[in-house]
Parts: structure tokens; sequence; C-alpha cells
């Protein structure tokens, strides 16, 4: 038995394939991503602080071109927190809706706008 190609399914045939690809769920993405970076961002600043030293971590202190108010102290912990949750929602979200769109344009029989 030889494969079809997509030129060759039927209506159908194409409404099983596009129920086999598999979707992502965006919001949840965003979600998770919010936590993992949120929680991710205040860890990493908290063993730093926690660790001590001079200076306090000035790599990570970087970040406050990008997050103002952003510092390596405990007040850095919950606005790392933040701005972790945002750019990792923002990140999560974004995947999610990209992936989405082309698996719905791959799912498309050809020659179908």
């Amino acid at each position: 038995m030889s494969a079809k190609r997509p030129a060759e399914l039927s209506a159908e045939e194409w409404a099983l394939v596009e129920g086999a690809i598999a979707r992502l769920r965006a919001g949840v993405l965003a979600a998770t991503g919010a936590l993992a970076g949120g929680v991710g961002l205040a860890l990493a600043t908290l063993w730093l602080v926690v660790q001590g030293g001079d200076p306090v971590g000035p790599h990570l202190g970087l970040l406050a071109n990008y997050f103002p108010g952003y510092t390596v102290t405990g007040r850095g912990v919950a606005v790392g927190f933040l701005y972790g949750a945002l750019s990792g929602a923002l990140a999560g979200g974004a995947f999610g809706w990209i992936y989405n769109r082309v698996a719905a344009l791959r799912s498309r029989p050809r020659g179908t706008p």
C-alpha cells in the first residue's frame, strides 16, 4: 500500500489529519511560561543575594537595562519575579499562537486559501 500525496486526500481524510495534529493552548503556555520565568528569575536573584560577595551579581544586574527597577537585592527578588513572569507569559503565549497558526496552515489541503 502506497501513501497518498496531500493533493490526493479526500475531505474526510483531511478532517482526520486536522484532528490528529496537536494544537497547543496558548493561554496554558503563557501561564506556564509566567510561572517558570518568574520563579526562575526570582530564585536566581535570591541565590545571588544569599551568596553575597562584592559585587553582588554583576551579570544578572545587567537586566536592569531591560527591566527598570530591577536590582540584585531583596527587593529585586519581587521585581524580578514580576518581570520574569511577564516575559515568560509573553514568550509562552507567542510560541503557542505561532505554533497553532503554522499547524493550521500545514493541515490545510494544497490549493485552499
